[in-house]
């Protein structure tokens, strides 16, 4: 997170509070006393590589830490530092959350944990808690407590809490800056023309690209320390009669390619053509969720929510969502989001019951392809091949448990590589090698990180668990030699590497003879057709040759593509239908 800030967020500041450590040394514990086994390890400053250091480096705590302690301490250098000015401020707590909290002063926990928040939200504050335990952990009743506690913080909107098991989930759920929701579209939900829902709609979901690099000049002298070694690209248009003459923009339009032509467009020709759909959201109808699956939904994911403060939209949207779910039903709606947009989104709405209650009932909204952006693949069945070539019902089982070992969300365990707690391999690489360029500018890529090995090839853990499936499957399929496809294969090579070469290597009298033959009544050949009977001529066939007829060529010519055993044959046979085609 810091090295990303360093490279990125320059002008963010950074403090590090540790919790659970042998000494104290705050300014809290010297004014008011209390808050024992905390430490301020790195004052609230902009970030750098010292600060980036003091966490590459952090040691393994040895006392029992109090993370209510931790945040208070965090919450009291955040207003000392920054008092009423307005900007994004943020906790972000890493805690296991097993050991006790001190009793406070007055009151009880929860009634700290409520003035802690409405602290929060006067200076608008937010947290972001992770709560990391190993898989396997036993809970107890303490540990339940402090969960409590941490999800009252939830409660009050001043938090979020997440929960991870392992150093790659952990890795994911650091955020390295918080994407404050925009919403997309404001307005009605029309389900007929006289029952609308006012709604919000923000992105669920949205893609992580790769940042942008610019471009670099380095023809600024060293001296200059206000250098922006920025590069500025200048385009400039030419006529073809006039090469020399620059065309202004007035006297310039867009040309678009209509075979070998090119067709001027203005923008105002566009404009009269361009469809422009009237801004809405409209229900076309509700079907089964059975009927739309999952590996349709295309592009983002859209989070419909009731207007804010509106207990009616509420109050409507759960009704509607509810219903949906105890049905089983989807809604497919047809979306214009913004005045003026030139395309219509349609997709489908799922209900998304919620199970906080202080948090409204949504939807969630999938793009849907129309017809022909459906790509349908169609493979043949086991059941049209030969009895010899079908799998046995061992082999159908072996196949059918690698298929399920494969699963990432396997029945009865946890979901491997969440998406909220994954982060993106290819991203972290580059900030890795990006941070390491910086201080050697020679330096080699270095080796994959351990939690991004988990990520990028299969988990030990699954691979021992299912060793002996996958021992089981290779004992379910004994490879053999096919004699007929090795000789196959030999005559293949024999014919890409050799028929070219033939003019380099000595010829015999015989084949001379031939040749001389052939060239006194030499006719104008197809090339495919040339090539077809010298790879026959050296390699020659041993199928039957069969004919191409009438009643069925396609038939027929499936069928001689099927007895094929090498290129030569392969020819033959699109040679054969070629010269069928010509005849019709």
């Amino acid at each position: 997170m810091a090295r990303n800030k360093l490279v990125y967020n320059r002008s963010d500041e950074v403090g590090i509070v540790l919790f659970g450590t042998k000494e104290t040394c705050i300014d809290l514990s010297k004014e008011l006393g209390g808050y024992k086994h905390v430490v301020v390890k790195h004052d609230i400053k902009v970030v750098d590589e010292e600060t980036k250091d003091a966490l590459q480096n952090l040691p393994r705590g040895t006392a029992p830490g109090d993370f209510l302690d931790a945040i208070v301490v965090g919450l009291d250098m955040l207003i000392k530092r920054f008092g009423n000015t307005k900007g994004k401020q943020r906790l972000c707590l890493i805690t296991d959350a097993q050991h006790p909290l001190r009793d406070p002063p007055q009151g009880t926990k929860v009634d700290q944990v409520d003035t802690i928040a409405d602290q929060m939200k006067k200076h608008d504050i937010k947290m972001d808690c992770i709560v990391s335990r190993e898989s396997g952990v036993h809970h107890n009743s303490l540990m339940d407590e402090n969960d409590q506690l941490l999800y009252h913080f939830r409660d009050r909107s001043v938090a979020k809490v997440v929960q991870v098991d392992t150093p790659t989930s952990l890795l994911g759920a650091l955020k390295t800056r918080n994407i404050l929701p925009v919403t997309i579209f404001r307005g009605d939900l029309e389900l007929s023309s006289n029952f609308k829902i006012k709604v919000w709609v923000y992105k669920k979901t949205s893609e992580e690209k790769f940042p942008t690099l610019k471009k670099y000049s380095d023809k600024a002298p060293p001296s200059d320390k206000f250098a922006s070694h920025e590069v500025k690209v200048d385009y400039e248009y030419k006529s073809i009669l006039e090469p020399d003459t620059v065309v202004p923009p007035d006297q310039r339009i867009k040309g678009y390619l209509y075979g070998p032509q090119v067709v001027p467009i203005s923008s105002a020709e566009w404009e009269a053509v361009k469809f422009k759909p009237e801004k809405g959201v409209k229900l076309l109808g509700f079907a089964d969720r059975s009927s739309v699956p999952r590996h349709y939904f295309m592009k983002d994911v859209n989070s419909f929510v009731p207007e804010p403060g509106n207990t009616k939209a509420i109050a409507e949207a759960s009704d509607i969502a509810r219903a949906m779910q105890e049905m089983d039903k989807v809604a497919i709606l047809r979306c214009v989001w913004r005045q003026g947009q030139g395309s219509v989104a349609f997709g489908v709405l799922t209900p998304n019951i919620s199970s906080v209650k202080n948090v409204p009932d949504s939807f969630y909204f999938n793009i849907l392809p129309f017809a022909e952006d459906v790509r349908e693949f169609q493979f043949r069945s086991f059941s049209r091949l030969p009895p010899s070539s079908q799998p046995t019902e061992e082999q159908q089982e072996a196949t059918d448990n690698l298929v399920k070992m494969l699963d990432l969300a396997p029945p009865g365990r946890e979901e491997i590589l969440r998406p909220d707690f994954t982060p993106n391999p290819m991203l972290e690489r580059f900030y890795n090698y990006l941070d390491l360029k910086s201080k050697e500018p020679d330096a080699n890529p270095p080796p994959l990180d351990t939690c991004l090995k988990r990520i990028t090839g299969p988990d030990p853990d699954v691979i021992d668990y299912q060793a002996p499936l996958i021992q089981n499957l290779g004992k379910s399929f004994e490879l053999k030699d096919n004699p007929k496809r090795k000789r196959a294969q030999t005559q293949e090579r024999l014919a890409y590497t050799g028929l070219d070469d033939q003019s380099k290597k000595p010829e015999d009298p015989s084949a001379e003879k031939a040749k001389v033959i052939d060239g006194q009544a030499k006719k104008t050949e197809v090339p495919d057709a040339e090539k077809a009977r010298a790879l026959e001529a050296m390699f020659p066939s041993t199928e039957k040759a069969g004919k191409i007829g009438d009643l069925n060529p396609v038939q027929d010519f499936e069928t001689m593509l099927a007895e094929r055993s090498s290129s030569a044959w392969v020819l033959k046979v699109i040679e054969e239908m070629k010269n069928y085609t010509r005849l019709l």
